[in-house]
């Protein structure tokens, strides 16, 4: 009698367990990003400071827990040609899953609207935190979609190949 006491036990303690994982990794760290996105900006071709292109109805969710969990939808009236002729664009961007909540963001769709060439990946900012760029796609019908990604400093630094003179200076945690 005292096994199956036992076996009930272990099994819900497993069950809350594993919930309580699953709504952390889902639901629990992201929190709506309002104050920190006004704008989006995109990387010029003469030059390396960001500026800020014409978009409206941003949505965004961000958590404090890695800086590549940043996700955003927006709108803007810029056409492709014009933001082709004026800002870098990227051969190669994957967009990376969102929640299911997170309804604007649909990550296959953005990888299929790229794939097809109706929507154009551009480089927001590089090193928006230490190793990682924002990387912004635009479709031909004016949606925009913004989310984080690792670039070659970030990938070394994180899988802990030496960083090289090429990167810049890691920031101290202990600031």
């Amino acid at each position: 009698m005292s096994g199956k006491i036992v076996g009930v036990v272990i099994m819900l303690s497993a069950l809350i367990a594993g919930g309580a994982l699953y709504y952390l990794q889902v639901y629990g760290f992201y929190e709506e990003v309002t104050a920190e996105v006004q704008e989006v900006r995109l990387t010029p071709l003469a030059g390396d400071t960001p500026v800020a292109i014409l978009a409206e109805n941003i949505d965004a969710i961000d958590a404090e827990s890695s800086p590549i969990r940043f996700r955003a939808c927006f709108t803007t009236p810029s056409s492709l040609a014009m933001l082709t002729e004026t800002y870098v664009g990227l051969e190669k961007a994957v967009p990376r899953n969102a929640p299911n909540w997170f309804e604007c963001f649909d990550a296959a769709a953005i990888a299929d609207a790229l794939k097809s060439g109706t929507a154009l990946a551009f480089l927001g900012e590089k090193n928006v935190d230490f190793g990682v760029d924002r990387i912004v796609a635009i479709t031909e019908d004016g949606h925009g979609y913004i989310w984080h990604e690792l670039n070659d400093c970030g990938e070394k630094a994180y899988d802990g190949t030496i960083v090289g003179e090429e990167c810049p200076k890691r920031p101290r945690s202990d600031q």
